[in-house]
């Protein structure tokens, strides 16, 4: 799997050295850099401009590279024992959900499930997350009806984020929750919310339809910490 840009480059190389396979770099870099990349002994491979933007297939790549080894999904049944749960419910923006795993991992979220939707392209998951992916447990699970029962069975509680749903300000949370929040065009399926234990909802200050995927996220999920 080739990861490219010098966020997600130095992030892998401070804290998942271990995942590195080959190290690509389309520019110089200083003294300090280098030490560190060649202490790491893996090989290097100086590459011209043209192939670096083939390899991150027209992606601002800013001359640094990585071969990384395959990252996969988490099963299921490993977070089951999780506190806090977010599922993302037919959401197909790779930037949305990228955003999301970066707030939801900083937010003391322990798990994402990416829900509804047939595949998710991990390369670009590791970039739009810059790199919290490697930290945050990230399911994929075929359908989202079944999914919210064995969330019930193993003591969740089911929030579903509406327009219409109480303030979230107002909730009290217990120890075991799971938010569930919709494509930002379509929310969530009438049949989803109805699975759900509750609804809640951002009350806005000024008249305003909707917020971003990813800011709601961010909000709700500070809210029920």
């Amino acid at each position: 799997m080739i990861v490219y840009g010098k966020q997600i480059f130095l992030y892998i190389l401070e804290k998942y050295p271990f995942f590195v396979e080959e190290i690509y770099l389309a520019k110089e870099v200083d003294k300090k850099l280098f030490s560190k990349i060649t202490g790491l002994g893996k090989a290097i491979v100086r590459l011209d401009n043209k192939k670096a933007q083939a390899m991150a297939r027209g992606g601002n790549h800013q001359g640094l590279l990585l071969k990384v080894q395959d990252l996969e999904f988490t099963p299921f049944y490993s977070v089951k024992k999780s506190a806090f749960i977010v599922v993302l419910q037919g959401i197909t923006d790779i930037g949305n959900i990228g955003a999301i795993i970066r707030s939801t991992y900083a937010l003391g979220v322990d798990a994402i499930i990416v829900s509804g939707v047939k595949s998710v392209p991990m390369e670009a998951l590791v970039r739009t997350s810059s790199g919290a992916i490697f930290d945050m447990p990230v399911v994929l699970f075929h359908d989202t009806a079944t999914l919210i029962n064995e969330l019930k069975q193993s003591g969740f509680s089911v929030y579903a984020a509406t327009m219409n749903g109480e303030d979230v300000r107002n909730v009290i949370f217990p120890e075991k929750r799971v938010l569930v929040l919709g494509s930002e065009g379509k929310g969530l399926p009438s049949r989803i919310v109805q699975k759900c234990n509750h609804k809640i909802g951002i009350k806005m200050q000024r008249k305003f339809d909707s917020l971003n995927v990813s800011a709601a996220a961010a909000i709700l999920c500070d809210r029920m910490r």
